[in-house]
């Protein structure tokens, strides 16, 4: 397994400490739904490190890229999709909880739990570039053309300024406007918001001008059924999508396998 240099430096973890400190010092209802619920067909299914506390998921240029979460156990990731294998890894300092991540051209954003700031590390050596400030927690973070979108487990999204990493405005996620909390993971898939919902194994299709959901992914049975069993699986989390081949990725925290999947939709009613 090729590791990157970072990991044997206590001192890129000092650094990041050092600067986790500095940003922290500054002020800065699915079940009645009418929206279509649409199945899934797997269509690959590749091998996910067991240990890896699933946070944040992309998909760049052939390779995964992942964060993952716990104290003491968070890290940001390359790893080989065919194979599961980690080419390159940075662990995150003891004092943080990993959460999730989003590419801003040749740069990682990597959002923290409670500590109320963020990372920016450059491509491909995950050396630190700067470091942004939110109120409040961070939970998932993806992007659009012009705009970064940030989870907070409530039912509001934020939309961050891509540049400066200010919010702008907020959405509020509603079905048939009742709020949809516990919005988790994001990622943009052909112009939607997706988003895994905390506990559970569903995924809402996200309206992102509006926050009003436009359809529910029901993603029951996906590990038992096509996957490996293991007693230390945790909930459902982790979407990315390969824009390029049309190609949707989902695993889960402390899952073995992650899995390729297209979507099934829902038969007419006649």
């Amino acid at each position: 397994m090729a590791i990157s240099p970072l990991l044997m430096r206590p001192a890129a973890v000092a650094t990041l400490s050092v600067a986790l400190a500095a940003a922290c010092s500054q002020q800065p209802a699915a079940a009645r739904s009418h929206a279509p619920t649409y199945s899934y067909r797997v269509v690959a299914t590749y091998p996910h490190d067991p240990q890896a506390f699933t946070q944040g998921l992309i998909y760049k240029d052939g390779f995964l890229y992942e964060s993952t979460g716990l104290n003491g156990r968070s890290s940001v990731r390359k790893v080989e999709l065919k194979t599961g294998r980690v080419l390159h890894k940075l662990d995150l300092p003891q004092e943080v909880f990993g959460e999730g991540m989003t590419l801003r051209g040749q740069q990682l954003l990597v959002l923290t739990w409670t500590n109320g700031a963020g990372f920016v590390l450059n491509l491909p050596g995950f050396d630190l570039a700067d470091t942004f400030r939110y109120e409040g927690e961070g939970w998932g973070l993806t992007h659009s053309a012009d705009t970064v979108y940030m989870s907070d487990g409530s039912a509001q999204i934020r939309l961050l300024d891509p540049a400066t990493l200010k919010e702008r405005s907020r959405i509020r996620v509603s079905d048939q406007g009742r709020a949809v909390d516990q919005l988790n993971e994001l990622e943009w898939v052909k112009g939607e918001l997706y988003a895994n919902i905390w506990q559970t194994d569903r995924i809402a299709r996200i309206d992102p001008k509006t926050g009003n959901v436009l359809g529910w992914i029901d993603l029951s049975g996906l590990l038992q059924k096509h996957g490996r069993s293991s007693r230390d699986a945790d909930v459902l989390n982790g979407i990315a999508y390969d824009a390029k081949s049309d190609r949707l990725f989902v695993t889960g925290k402390l899952w073995p396998d992650l899995f390729e999947i297209q979507l099934v939709a829902p038969a007419k009613k006649r």
